[in-house]
């Protein structure tokens, strides 16, 4: 999404961690729910488990976003309904742990060439 756009695609993004540490084994399984910000981007911070840093850890991550709903009736058709593709980054100093899923998107349901341009053979 981008500023032509309103606000507001729903997204649901289900995960389960599983971390291994000297002298500890944890899961995390949770599912949340956040509405896009104008650049089409959303948001969540996943909790921290007690004696297990994330930067070091042995993690196997598995999460999937999912398009719930899109705030414009004119943008409302899923092009990329779902994604499991992950990038996760660890910066062992700040003992922090990042991951970025895969983009997902609305289009129109019919093509409008004022917006999308006309194909040429």
């Amino acid at each position: 999404m981008n500023t032509l756009y309103p606000l507001g695609a729903e997204v649901r993004i289900d995960c389960k961690f599983k971390a291994s540490w000297p002298k500890t084994r944890e899961q995390i399984s949770f599912s949340v729910n956040r509405t896009t910000n104008r650049y089409g981007m959303y948001k969540l911070e996943i909790p921290s488990v007690d004696g297990i840093a994330c930067a070091q850890a042995a993690i196997d991550s598995s999460c999937e976003a999912s398009l719930m709903s899109s705030s414009s009736k004119a943008c409302n058709v899923p092009g990329y309904k779902s994604t499991t593709s992950e990038i996760a980054i660890k910066v062992k100093q700040q003992n922090l742990c990042i991951y970025s899923l895969n983009a997902l998107n609305f289009r129109p349901s019919k093509t409008d060439a004022g917006l999308c341009g006309n194909r040429k053979p």
